[in-house]
């Protein structure tokens, strides 16, 4: 039997989390059936299921890649730049249409609510985020251009809340088209103020 190159493999399971993502994004994961990942990805359960373990897999997976390129976001231009990225239309931080992006990030909040097996898994991928956002700030604190008076880890949870609300909005359908200066302030609020003379 010939071998499969590792290019293939790739390609495969590339194929397999760029139509999961959209099967997610659609129908939730409890919807996302494997009669529907099968559709969405053009793959039978065996092709699918031979590159990641279970449907649960799968969607850290995704989940994971999602907060790896925020991570990279936020350590070159900070977590306000992904926010921003967030409100761009019709392209988001991962090149894919952000209600793709959102969903996933939907799925993994109302899982770490209700599935303790879950919230177990993820915390260890989550804090990748968390990192970034504090090294940001601690470079920008460094720097001189944070604002001294509140420790870098306060700031970081603050960004991170104004995060999620974000998403929560966006979620419900409410208009975003006026949010850029509410992130202005959001960045503002960081920000160090230098006397003015």
């Amino acid at each position: 039997m010939p071998r499969v190159s590792q290019d293939h493999l790739d390609a495969r399971r590339r194929q397999i989390l760029d139509g999961a993502r959209s099967c997610f994004a659609r129908h939730g994961y409890e919807g996302a059936t494997v009669r529907r990942l099968e559709e969405a990805t053009g793959l039978s359960r065996g092709a699918i299921f031979h590159h990641f373990r279970d449907k649960e897999s799968l969607f850290l997976a995704l989940a994971e890649e999602d907060a790896l390129r925020m991570a990279e976001v936020v350590a070159e231009q900070g977590l306000v730049q992904v926010m921003r990225d967030l409100l761009s239309t019709p392209q988001d931080i991962g090149g894919e249409h952000p209600v793709h992006s959102l969903a996933t990030r939907l799925e993994v909040t109302r899982r770490l609510r209700t599935d303790p097996d879950f919230r177990a898994r993820w915390a260890e991928r989550s804090q990748q985020l968390t990192e970034a956002t504090t090294a940001r700030l601690q470079r920008q604190r460094d720097a001189g251009n944070l604002r001294d008076d509140v420790d870098v880890k306060v700031l970081t949870a603050f960004l991170e809340l104004v995060l999620e609300g974000l998403v929560s909005h966006l979620a419900m359908g409410l208009p975003a088209d006026d949010l850029g200066p509410v992130l202005d302030v959001v960045e503002e609020t960081v920000r160090r103020h230098r006397n003015r003379p």
